[in-house]
């Protein structure tokens, strides 16, 4: 199975008529996702991959009927425009495939989500794949010549969540290559506050039927490690968890990786993630290629008791 999107998911892509824009939704098309409209100021009227275009989120509604996700893909700067406008339409997932929001703007869109029930992902996520059914962002999708989507994204029952968006790719060939194959995957982000966390998308991995056990790559920074680790301890995600923490070692004030990738007084340390995780009997692993034979040695032993 999947969550959040699937094939019945219909799609809305904000910026889609700009160049990133339109090979967004090449790449979300390509996989099987129903994207349904597209919206630029100014450029209704025009289609991009048979994806007509309208000049408002509301304009899009009216035109074609539901929406269940947007994915907004403009400036940074022009980001928090866009997302309140999605939000007052009453569309209730959204993926910012957008970086370099300003902070400020940041707070004020991840507070007013959370006040109306809506699913942000990100800022700065590539998005959320369920491979072989649907793409939100282009994860998963066209990459040039590439034949890597085909090789790491093959549908399966092993979910990916990454704090990193090439590191989701990474992931997830490696779930496939040790033989198993992916649910769906999902870049959080690459900015330093985010929407959704690890810990609130395992509750959804938990509940699906069609996920076995779930795969993360995190890093040092923040306390989402140690808040999804409450959870496991709570009872809201039971399955077996493999994870890896980058940046093990690094001192107190070094930024490692990404903008919110650095320990500061004394949180956010990858011993401590590890710690937490370990207590609540995750799987930590100390090399990202043990992941694909800790996933074999794991559901071998599930399947034996």
């Amino acid at each position: 199975m999947a969550i959040i999107v699937d094939e019945t998911t219909r799609m809305l892509i904000q910026g889609i008529t700009g160049r990133f824009g339109q090979n967004v939704a090449r790449r979300m098309i390509e996989v099987g996702s129903k994207v349904v409209a597209g919206v630029t100021p100014g450029r209704g009227g025009d289609t991009v991959w048979g994806v007509p275009v309208y000049n408002r989120v509301k304009e899009a509604l009216e035109a074609v009927g539901p929406i269940d996700a947007s994915v907004v893909v403009v400036p940074g700067p022009e980001a928090k425009g866009a997302v309140l406008e999605v939000f007052d339409a009453g569309i209730k997932t959204v993926l910012m495939r957008v970086e370099r929001v300003p902070l400020h703007d940041t707070l004020e869109i991840i507070a007013h989500a959370k006040r109306a029930g809506i699913r942000l992902i990100g800022p700065g996520s590539a998005g959320i794949v369920s491979p072989g059914r649907a793409s939100l962002g282009g994860l998963g999708g066209f990459m040039g010549s590439s034949d890597l989507p085909k090789i790491a994204f093959r549908p399966g029952r092993i979910g990916v969540i990454s704090r990193s968006g090439g590191q989701t790719s990474t992931l997830s060939w490696a779930v496939c290559r040790a033989g198993f194959g992916v649910s769906t995957a999902i870049h959080l982000g690459s900015e330093p506050i985010l929407g959704m966390t690890l810990a609130e998308f395992l509750p959804f991995f938990q509940s699906d039927e069609g996920t076995d056990g779930v795969v993360y790559f995190g890093e040092i920074g923040t306390v989402m490690e140690e808040e999804a680790a409450e959870v496991i301890k709570g009872g809201g995600y039971t399955k077996p968890l493999i994870a890896y923490i980058a940046g093990k070692g690094l001192p107190s004030g070094l930024r490692f990786s990404h903008a919110s990738a650095i320990v500061e007084g004394g949180r956010g340390s990858a011993e401590g993630k590890m710690k937490a995780l370990q207590e609540v009997g995750a799987h930590v692993v100390d090399r990202p290629e043990e992941i694909g034979p800790t996933l074999q040695k794991v559901f071998k032993s599930v399947s034996a008791g």
